[in-house]
């Protein structure tokens, strides 16, 4: 028999192992998150998931669910906590939304626009990044990277290729990959990757399709991420 937890007044049930985000995800309910997947462990490190469990704050991806328990999440003060994330994100890459190929499909933008982002708060760090168009199938726009490590989970642990890493500490941080040359052409990336399509920003791209979508048809110009992800 499956145990109880309350998320924001609601009970979800939940089986031993499962983290609060994934019985949330499994109920139906909506916690944010953008370095999480159902396919990997825990990573932890956008901190979008926070919520308050048991009066203290923690990553509802990280924390195993308890009989009981009472979580908040979406309250002002968990919702405050993840605009100023949000905001910092944004400050430290160059992100473009209106041109950017990802929009209206990238999940930080969706999150940004679901918890009222409206101003950069923070100063903006502007680094220096390169876009990398050498690959004949995909493109890296490195200005874009959230250090989610996505890419490199997939790649190393489904893919076996590990083409992907980070790198460096602080702002000079950044995504690196496995070549000695730094070029994706000189990988064995492919197309057909998982990390080739786990991004959740405009980081990876496929070529020759750009825009393919209009603008306004898709999924996060005709709905929000909470019902996006309510929906999967």
């Amino acid at each position: 028999m499956s145990k109880t937890f309350l998320l924001d007044g609601r009970p979800v049930p939940f089986e031993d192992g499962q983290s609060i985000l994934q019985a949330a995800r499994a109920a139906g309910q909506f916690i944010p998150s953008l370095c999480w997947h159902k396919d990997f462990p825990a990573h932890g490190s956008c901190k979008l998931c926070i919520v308050k469990a048991a009066g203290r704050h923690v990553s509802a991806c990280a924390t195993p669910a308890r009989e009981g328990w009472e979580v908040e999440s979406n309250t002002p003060e968990m919702n405050n906590e993840r605009r100023a994330l949000l905001q910092m994100l944004f400050v430290e890459g160059n992100h473009f939304c209106p041109s950017c190929e990802k929009s209206g499909h990238c999940q930080l933008q969706a999150l940004a626009y679901e918890y009222e982002m409206l101003t950069p708060r923070f100063r903006h760090f502007y680094p220096e990044r390169p876009v990398d168009a050498s690959h004949p199938d995909m493109l890296l726009d490195f200005n874009r990277c959230i250090f989610c490590e996505l890419c490199v989970r997939a790649s190393r642990d489904v893919d076996g290729k590990s083409v992907f890493a980070l790198t460096g500490r602080g702002i000079a941080k950044h995504l690196t990959v496995n070549a000695e040359s730094g070029r994706l052409a000189d990988t064995d990336f492919a197309a057909t990757d998982l990390a080739a399509r786990i991004c959740p920003v405009g980081v990876i791209l496929p070529k020759g399709r750009g825009f393919a979508v209009p603008i306004g048809a898709r999924p996060y110009d005709t709905g929000t991420i909470r019902d996006t992800a309510q929906e999967d």
